[in-house]
Parts: C-alpha cells; structure tokens; sequence
C-alpha cells in the first residue's frame, strides 16, 4: 500500500508540464486529506458490517480497506490506459520505451554526478525521519501529562492537516519559486517546529498544536519541492528505479526516525529529541548551500 501512495505521487508527474509538475503531485498529497479525514470515522461503519457478517471484533475494517484497496486498483487498471509513463518515455526518445528489469545498483549508478537528485532524495528522508520522530512522541507525551484523548486526537488532527490541506498551495509555490528554494523553506518551518515543541510543556496544547501544524506544513513543503526535484533530474526511462530507491530509503529513514524517537525519550528527554531532529535539518541546509546543489541542470527547473 505504502508504495501504490508513493508511486501514485509520482505517476501525477509523467505528463505534466515542467513548470506545473510540483502542482500535478501536490494534488495527488492533497488526496490524502480524504483518506486521512473519511478513515477514522469508517471504523466503527465498518466494524459493525464486519460483525454483521461474523466477522470477529475489528475484523470489518480490514474487510473494507481491503475492497476499498482492490476497487482502486481495478479503477487504475482499466482506466489508467496508455500508461503515461509510456507516453512520457516516448516523447522523450521517440519511441516507446520500456525499461528492462533494474537492479538496486542500477538506480545508484543513475545518481551519479547528480547532486540535485540526490539533494531532493536526501530532503525526502530527512524530512520523514523528522516527521515521525516528533508525530510519535508528541501525543505520548501529552498523554502521560493527563491531557485527555480528545484533545489529543484533535492535535493529531492539525497535524494531518498540515501535512495535506495545503498541498495544492505549495505546489504552486514549489513551480513559482524552484525546488531548492521551497526544500529550504520546509527546512525552516520544520526546523521552526522541533524549537518550539522542544521549549513547550506538555501543557501548553494550543502551541502544541501549533508546532504539529508546522511540523506537517514543512513536511509538506520539502516532500512536494522534493519529490519533484528528484523527478527533474532523472530522464523518463530511468525515473521508476530512482523513485523506487528513494522510496526505500524513505522508509527506512521513517523506521530509524521512530526507533531514535523512543530510544531517546527512554534514555534523556522529549527536549534533547527535539534537538537532535534538528541535526538533520541542519545538514540538509549545508548541502543546499553547496553551488552544485543550487545550479540548475539542462533539463531542470529552479
């Protein structure tokens, strides 16, 4: 499921034009608000179908999700013709091109003298790790200072929407200002958040809150700026193994990113996590800086 969500981002980029790719992918993030709101208010729907149906307690979710999953895919399936990422690869070489089987080293090859792509590869993973090291530790710690599941889920609820809601806002901004500019952006706006979730107690839900919006937010804007400039850099026939690579090292930089949060919090506190989060971050910024990074390539945008 994780990579029909990542590959979906990408495919919304096969055919559009450079200057409105960021927009293109920003409304498939945007999507994720539906899933993301309309989820949660199905399970008890559905646990009760489920039950309905002799299905063991919860049993109906999984039911549903699973349907839900295989309507989408038939959906893609018959719709989803001609492949446009065939019609891109076409347009680029002149006819239609099919990649052959590509190994893990074949993708790293392609990031060769590439710094750009790996500039937004880079950015992508650490700004998942971020997410989650703060997303997974902040509702726990409000819930050990007795603040209640209601208050809880709402914060959680401003999160996401920070994440998603203003997704088509900054794939605009992403296509107007350039992919290196809005990186820097959601750099400082997430870096902006670890600071101010770091110096607030447990207590404190409204700029609790406020920090989980801008952790989202900045998220949102790296990812697109991201995504998008990884998308620039590599040509068409090659693109599917780099953004399958870098959707590996996504996940796995969300993994260390939760196994670092609660080690963490096990061992110092949710202040010092808050500090390392900004570690990465800072190094990010560090590479913006290099000229290569910030020169634009023959086929690249901003």
């Amino acid at each position: 499921m994780s990579t029909a969500i990542y590959q979906g981002r990408y495919t919304a980029t096969d055919l559009a034009p450079e200057d409105h790719r960021a927009r293109a992918l920003s409304w498939v993030v945007w999507a994720g608000t539906i899933g993301a709101v309309l989820g949660p208010n199905l399970l008890y729907i559905s646990d009760a179908l489920g039950e309905s149906f002799g299905l063991p307690d919860m049993g109906g979710p999984y039911v549903v999700a699973a349907v839900a999953i295989a309507i989408g895919a038939i959906i893609i399936y018959v719709r989803l013709k001609p492949d446009p990422y065939l019609i891109a690869t076409t347009k680029s070489h002149g006819s239609q091109q099919v990649p052959s089987r590509h190994k893990l080293s074949d993708a790293v090859a392609q990031l060769k003298d590439k710094p750009r792509a790996i500039l937004g590869i880079a950015s992508l993973a650490i700004a998942m790790a971020v997410l989650v090291m703060l997303t997974v530790t902040v509702p726990a710690r409000m819930l050990d200072s007795g603040i209640s599941l209601q208050v809880i889920g709402l914060i959680v609820s401003i999160n996401i929407a920070g994440m998603y809601l203003l997704s088509p806002v900054v794939g605009w901004l992403v296509d107007y200002f350039g992919r290196v500019p809005m990186i820097t952006v959601g750099v400082m706006i997430s870096a902006s958040a670890c600071i101010l979730s770091g110096l607030t107690s447990a207590g404190s839900t409204t700029i609790l809150a406020l920090g989980q919006f801008l952790l989202g937010l900045g998220w949102s804007c790296t990812m697109i700026s991201g995504a998008t400039l990884l998308t620039d850099e590599v040509s068409p026939i090659n693109r599917p193994a780099v953004q399958g690579f870098s959707d590996l090292l996504v996940n796995i930089s969300s993994a260390v990113g939760g196994i670092t949060a609660g080690l963490l919090i096990l061992t110092a506190s949710f202040e010092i996590l808050c500090a390392v989060a900004l570690v990465p971050l800072i190094c990010i910024t560090v590479v913006i800086s290099i000229p290569a990074c910030r020169r634009n390539s023959a086929t690249s945008s901003p």
